[in-house]
């Protein structure tokens, strides 16, 4: 048994403690950017791929993922070579890749409403992984979100044949949309319980990632049906390292059972000295101020330079944040 399946099953039955928080370290920007996913070297060229997946390698070599999600091309280079064989992370591949996803230099594809897509064929994931990522964006437009939840239903059913767990990854528009009365928060919890409301059990996500927004809004999610589904958040949006760690011991504090991460989201300067402050704030305990104070330590006696000084990486930028870090603290 894999270490994910311990934990979800800790979780499932009322028996989670913060060792069996769940991290998600995904890797898998080249299905996204293309030659832009590696990041520029010091001549402001696009690093060879290599390299990008060097820091693959080393996240899953550190053990401080549950998880490593990869495009299908990295897969299986890293089942070629064996990595997985020594790691008790679990392998897994983005499953479908929407035009919202797209993010190609000079690309508008963001700015537009997703419409469903898949690159990789089920049948070939399975040789390298039997877990894998589902996106989904609703945007309160029937016609497209018909189209997303029929492009969803389709994979289901191939999923069950070929026999490929997925979770399920709910992410905002780009961009806002109307509500009406209701807040963006109320309608996506329950466009995303609804959605679920008809799936048997056999075809049901392992676990879900979504936005954070809020205390009210994850505890909604996370006490709905904590028996049966398993709440996380996505990865952390733009900002500053405090605001990375504080918005995952607020979502932790209030049902948050995993966590995704990237450097596609967050531009840290190091993916294994992260997950280290990942862990201080949810195993240890630490207070998201001093997890800051000892990650910018980490990367000191690494040699490795800052992308911000420590009293401006160490601030709170979002408001959200902001107004509920004395209770999460």
């Amino acid at each position: 048994m894999r270490r994910i399946d311990e934990k979800l099953a800790k979780i499932l039955a009322d028996n989670y403690a913060p060792r069996d928080f769940i991290v998600t370290f995904a890797k898998d920007a080249d299905l996204l950017r293309g030659c832009s996913a590696t990041g520029a070297d010091a001549q402001g060229r696009p690093r060879p791929l290599a390299a990008y997946r060097a820091d693959v390698k080393r996240v899953i070599e550190s053990d401080l993922a549950d998880i490593v999600l990869t495009s299908l091309s990295t897969a299986e280079m890293l089942a070629e070579d064996g990595v997985y064989a020594r790691s008790n992370a679990t392998p897994a591949v983005r499953l479908n890749d929407p035009t919202d996803m797209w993010r190609v230099r000079g690309g508008a594809y963001p700015a537009h409403p997703a419409l469903p897509f898949r690159s990789s064929r089920l049948d070939a994931v399975k040789p390298v992984a039997n877990l894998g990522l589902y996106g989904m964006t609703f945007y309160n437009d029937p016609a497209q979100d018909h189209a997303t939840l029929r492009a969803y239903s389709d994979f289901r059913d191939l999923a069950t044949a070929v026999g490929i767990r997925h979770f399920l990854q709910v992410s905002d528009p780009q961009f806002p949309i109307a509500t009406g009365e209701a807040d963006y928060a109320a309608y996506r919890n329950d466009i995303l319980i609804r959605s679920l409301a008809g799936i048997a059990r056999r075809e049901r996500p392992i676990f879900i990632e979504t936005e954070y927004l809020g205390p009210a809004a994850m505890e909604e999610l996370a006490g709905w049906h904590p028996g049966r589904l398993v709440i996380g958040i996505t990865g952390c949006p733009t900002g500053t390292t405090r605001d990375c760690l504080e918005r995952l011991a607020q979502a932790e504090k209030y049902g948050a059972r995993l966590a995704g991460f990237s450097r596609e989201s967050f531009a840290c300067e190091d993916p294994v000295l992260m997950l280290t402050a990942m862990r201080r704030v949810i195993r240890e305990g630490m207070g998201s101020f001093e997890a800051v104070r000892a990650y910018h330590g980490d990367l000191q006696r690494s040699g490795q330079v800052p992308n911000r000084p420590l009293q401006e990486d160490a601030e709170l930028t979002s408001p959200l944040l902001k107004a509920h870090a004395a209770r999460a603290a």
